[in-house]
């Protein structure tokens, strides 16, 4: 019996091993699924049928932690975002661009690029690259990109994001009225 000592000494460190490998790829699945949900809900139009923009804020904020901070760093970041903390902050934040008129923004998709994630002992944290082009009614329009650094870490409430950082890249302006067509309403999640 003396032989099984090791044997099982290695089966669990085996098991320890997998249990480790398997939370460090959850807190990286939880991790993704989280930004995603984010850049989605700050898509316009909303592919979300049914949500306002009240309801669309509230939503965003609902993936912050109560402590969660947002904020945009460097010069043009700070300047045109800001710092908030909490998710009602953040969804305040956000209820503004949803809001805004004169010009009205009609169109914002998100692109995600050079995902840099790894689990940490908190949860998880990464930095992507993102574009981003803005269309306005008035038939201005400009495209962004800026670097996220995103921290998550689980809650009671499951996982949430605790700290959003962006800092801008580049702004630049893109002809007037330069695209041929445009999704005026998200249908892709209503009734088939």
């Amino acid at each position: 019996m003396s032989h099984a000592d090791p044997v099982v000494a290695e089966l669990v460190r085996e098991v320890a091993s997998l249990r480790a490998a398997t939370e460090a790829l959850r807190a990286e699945a939880e991790a993704r699924r989280l930004l995603a949900r984010y850049m989605f809900l700050c898509d316009s139009p909303l592919p979300e049928p049914g949500m306002d923009d009240h309801q669309r804020a509230r939503a965003i904020g609902e993936l912050f932690t109560d402590d969660a901070v947002w904020e945009g760093v460097g010069a043009t970041q700070n300047q045109a975002f800001g710092r908030h903390v909490g998710g009602d902050a953040v969804a305040a934040h956000m209820l503004r661009f949803y809001t805004a008129a004169n010009p009205e923004q009609v169109f914002n998709t998100h692109y995600l690029t050079a995902e840099q994630l790894r689990a940490t002992p908190e949860g998880a944290e990464g930095n992507w690259v993102q574009f981003q082009p803005w269309m306005y009614d008035d038939g201005t329009a400009q495209l962004r990109s800026s670097r996220l650094h995103v921290r998550f870490r689980p809650t009671d409430a499951g996982w949430r994001i605790c700290g959003y950082r962006t800092e801008n890249l580049f702004v630049a302006a893109l002809p007037d009225r330069w695209w041929s067509s445009a999704i005026q309403e998200s249908v892709l999640m209503g009734p088939a």
